[in-house]
């Protein structure tokens, strides 16, 4: 399983995939994660990868060009095109699933910045338009390293204990029950007996009841 991540700000991204579950997937070869900087594909002496939109307006427009030979060079026969936009479908844990399950899965995404993309990116180029929420961030990478995380941490043999993906949120339509740990009570708040009880039946029960529908 291989990403390919295009930015403009790739120590943001090379930073967090560096740290936690997603450098343990990566040290243990389970996924390939390239940082491109979306300037190595510009021709000026300026590197310019944005410019002032046709028609008028504020902002900067990222260019056709760059990102059209970006793909050209890394793209292969499987590949998925991905954009952060806020005008992408909202990332769910379903297609998280779905994506970790493709082990040949090659992902090239490409990270938004100032007013977005040139509609010929969206129109042309692209496979797949997610966004993480109905508000809106400062740049794509946040977005991306989201949908990077989020598909990992789901392959199996990343993950320590794999039951803790049976029962986690938005597995089966449910958010997860409460959870506690030692000690039994602090500054008077005390965990449920039930819990404490070593009944795993009622315990089981008991969690059911507290799971919450989607």
């Amino acid at each position: 399983m291989t990403f390919d991540i295009i930015t403009i700000f790739p120590n943001v991204v090379e930073e967090y995939i560096n740290t936690g579950i997603v450098s343990n997937a990566l040290k243990k070869g389970f996924v390939e994660i390239n940082v491109h900087d979306l300037r190595k594909w510009t021709d000026d002496k300026h590197k310019t990868v944005d410019d002032t939109p046709y028609g008028g307006g504020p902002g900067m427009i990222m260019k056709v060009e760059p990102i059209y030979k970006a793909i050209q060079e890394l793209k292969k026969e499987n590949t998925i095109v991905a954009i952060t936009t806020p005008k992408g479908k909202i990332l769910e844990q379903k297609e998280l699933s779905d994506f970790s399950e493709q082990k040949d899965l090659h992902m090239i995404i490409l990270c938004g910045r100032y007013e977005g993309f040139d509609q010929r990116i969206h129109d042309h180029l692209v496979d797949y338009e997610f966004s993480i929420g109905k508000y809106v961030l400062s740049g794509g990478e946040l977005p991306a390293l989201v949908l990077i995380d989020g598909i990992t941490r789901l392959i199996p043999g990343v993950l320590g204990n794999i039951e803790s993906l049976n029962d986690e949120s938005f597995t089966d339509g449910k958010l997860e029950y409460p959870q506690y740990t030692k000690p039994e009570e602090f500054n008077g708040w005390k965990v449920p007996e039930i819990l404490l009880s070593g009944d795993h039946k009622k315990i089981e029960k008991y969690r059911q009841k507290r799971q919450k529908m989607i």
